[in-house]
């Protein structure tokens, strides 16, 4: 059986984002493919991948090592989205589909529901749902992959605040999905705007204690990150 390269990629990336390595590891396949559990083939191809994303860097002498972006950089990612999103939502007022509205209806529904019943917990999950499902709905394999990857490098490099007041921002949802239903593209695209320049206002930049303190967080020798196979043919 071979495990996928890009199950093997979405693991360790998850694990970058999340804070398991730290920026400017080191990052072995040696070490890698026992934590994943697989052979040192789709770790080499997974970490290729990531280095083209930007959150791997080959150092020399070192090998593949975690990435270490700069606030420049950082801040050049909220510019992007602040470009990219709005592009998203006005592609998506004219090429969406009754699936995604039904399912964006739904996720707003959800959150100004919990927002009603004071329950938060699950709200940034909502909103990461509902921005993937608006990128899905613009039709565009380029823009999703774009606004996907961009996701994951704001949520590795930035702290999120809960909005101060998560009823106006759940509205300010309802009335996105509106004008996407509606096949307007220019209210869209504004509305996207006004929302991404709210949501960045909540954005905090991470810094890292010590980055490259030791080659691999004791976390990799002491657990198993069993990567989901489920589909994979034998």
């Amino acid at each position: 059986m071979r495990i996928p390269a890009h199950s093997v990629c979405t693991a360790i990336r998850d694990d970058i984002v999340s804070g398991v390595f730290d920026r400017g590891s080191r990052l072995t396949e040696e070490l890698l493919a026992r934590r994943y559990g697989v052979s040192r083939v789709p770790v080499r191809e997974a970490l290729r991948t990531l280095e083209s994303e930007g959150f791997v860097v080959t150092r020399r002498h070192a090998g593949a090592c975690v990435a270490e972006p700069t606030e420049q950089e950082a801040a050049d990612l909220l510019e992007v989205r602040m470009l990219l999103e709005p592009l998203g939502a006005a592609r998506a007022a004219q090429r969406r589909t009754d699936a995604h509205l039904k399912v964006l209806r739904g996720l707003v529904r959800l959150g100004q529901e919990r927002v009603r019943r004071g329950e938060g917990e699950d709200l940034r999950a909502l909103g990461g749902w509902f921005h993937e499902t608006l990128a899905q709905a613009s039709g565009s394999p380029g823009l999703i992959a774009l606004l996907t990857q961009l996701r994951h490098k704001i949520a590795w490099m930035y702290a999120v605040e809960q909005p101060a007041r998560p009823a106006e921002s759940w509205a300010e949802h309802g009335a996105l999905v509106d004008a996407v239903a509606r096949g307007d593209a220019d209210r869209a695209r504004a509305l996207a705007v006004q929302h991404a320049e709210r949501a960045i206002a909540a954005h905090r930049l991470r810094r890292p204690d010590r980055p490259g303190r030791s080659p691999l967080p004791p976390r990799v020798s002491t657990s198993q990150h069993v990567v989901n196979i489920a589909g994979v043919r034998h």
